[in-house]
């Protein structure tokens, strides 16, 4: 297997997590890289999953979790949204690739700069899960980017040998 950024693998704790994270945020990343606006709309699955939808839905996670829950910020200052489900998949029709790209990717940035104020340690209360702490976060969102880049592989794949499904019925 070609690693597309240096797999780090020792290291202390921290470092090996923010590294995780970074890795998995790129990977996402590659899923929709070289598609067209277009083809990065295909919606090929039932739900509203599609590769463009998958980058909004992790700068939406981004923003959850280190802007909101972390840094404590209200939702009006997290810049781009926080609307959880499904919402967080839709793409507006003005947006392109390109865009969704820059958010998320911005949205990294910051949560770089959030987590750099915490410790591993400290504890944070999310409105559901209850007490977190960055380690967590890291982790959650680690497996939460590397699980929606295996969706975007598989987007892909269809992409390339289908058509888009345009007669599923909007779910509830």
């Amino acid at each position: 297997m070609t690693w597309s950024i240096p797999q780090i693998t020792t290291g202390a704790e921290r470092h090996l997590l923010e590294c995780m994270l970074d890795r998995n945020r790129t990977e996402l990343i590659h899923t929709v890289r070289g598609l067209s606006d277009d083809q990065a709309r295909y919606r090929l699955v039932a739900s509203r999953t599609t590769p463009i939808g998958l980058l909004k839905h992790a700068a939406v996670a981004e923003r959850i979790w280190f802007q909101h829950v972390l840094a404590g910020l209200p939702e009006s200052e997290c810049g781009g949204g926080t609307a959880g489900g499904d919402a967080s998949f839709v793409v507006g029709d003005n947006e392109t690739l390109a865009d969704v790209i820059a958010e998320f990717e911005r949205a990294s940035e910051r949560s770089r700069v959030v987590a750099a104020d915490f410790d591993l340690d400290d504890i944070k209360t999310h409105p559901r899960v209850g007490d977190v702490n960055l380690r967590f976060i890291y982790l959650l969102l680690s497996e939460d980017f590397a699980r929606h880049a295996g969706h975007g592989d598989i987007l892909r794949e269809q992409i390339e040998h289908s058509t888009p499904l345009t007669d599923i019925p909007e779910q509830p």
